[in-house]
């Protein structure tokens, strides 16, 4: 008798045992305050629940709490976020989701609800401590991804539902923010003799992401140029006149920012740099000149083929 596929006995086995919020929460590594949150305010929860029983979620569902949270790493609000996942169609995702999700994701939730309780109560040291530990033993990247980002969202979460703790995003942005400036500190021998070109475009004040890429581009040893906020294109254009960047990093949060078309405002010079879009303001380009990245890791990926790395 011929042996079923063990991609067909991991599905089969993951719809008959239906996880608990608990262990979804881990795989995602994600509060599972936030997991709750999202099944109230998105009805993105268990799709078979029944009432006054423990919520049990399917593979299907995982596979759209999954696409969820990588929305949101990407820049995504929850609420924009939940509108792509409820309408995706997660049949190819489901047989590979959990099994990925349990190896790429590590367990923070103890942390994240430590940070969370930190954060409450205004700990500012218990918050830097642990950040910059976990930068120093996870890297940028990881940390961001695996724990900024969730806090960060059930700070939001909060913030949306109870109209409560702006004053935590707040505390938290500054702490974040100024750890990544510390992070980034100049190569001694960067490998890029040209620094790269940050800057968030338009009227964009978002400049949170832009710090973390800064800081996780000089941990590789690759030197960067920010800008910081509501840089107008004209600024961006004199820098690359001046510098001849090897990329050009332009972040767009809001829609009302990303708009493509300016970016033929920037004058062309030799060695022509690569220009990257980060963000999910951006609206949909043909321009084959510019190269849109969905995420921190992909514009890293991107910039390092830039400067020759």
């Amino acid at each position: 008798m011929a042996q079923r596929p063990k991609s067909a006995n991991l599905k089969a086995g993951l719809e008959v045992e239906r996880l608990t919020v608990a262990s979804v929460a881990r795989r995602l590594g994600i509060a599972p305050a936030t997991l709750r949150t999202w099944d109230r305010r998105y009805g993105l929860g268990p799709s078979s629940h029944v009432e006054g029983e423990h919520r049990r979620y399917s593979a299907k569902d995982l596979a759209r709490l999954t696409l969820m949270r990588k929305l949101i790493i990407q820049g995504y609000s929850p609420c924009d976020a939940a509108e792509v996942a409820l309408k995706s169609r997660t049949k190819s995702f489901e047989s590979s989701s959990s099994r990925e999700v349990a190896v790429e994701v590590v367990d923070c939730s103890d942390l994240i609800e430590s940070l969370l309780k930190a954060a409450r109560v205004y700990d500012r040291s218990f918050i830097e401590n642990v950040l910059r530990q976990q930068i120093e033993k996870r890297g940028i990247i990881n940390t961001w991804n695996e724990l900024i980002v969730p806090v960060l969202i059930a700070v939001g979460n909060e913030w949306a539902e109870l109209g409560t703790g702006i004053e935590i995003e707040h505390l938290l942005t500054e702490i974040i923010t100024r750890l990544m400036q510390s992070s980034n500190q100049t190569p001694v021998n960067p490998i890029n003799p040209r620094p790269v070109l940050l800057a968030c475009i338009g009227e964009e004040m978002h400049t949170l992401a832009l710090y973390t890429l800064g800081a996780a581009l000089a941990e590789r040893n690759i030197q960067s140029q920010f800008l910081g906020a509501r840089t107008p294109i004209s600024a961006v254009g004199a820098m690359v006149k001046k510098s001849a960047p090897p990329a050009v990093f332009l972040w767009a949060q809001l829609a009302k920012n990303g708009k493509s078309e300016v970016v033929g405002d920037i004058p062309r010079v030799r060695p022509a740099p690569r220009i990257i879009l980060g963000g999910p303001g951006w609206h949909k380009t043909s321009k084959k000149s510019l190269v849109k990245v969905d995420c921190l890791d992909s514009a890293i990926t991107e910039i390092t083929r830039a400067v020759g790395a």
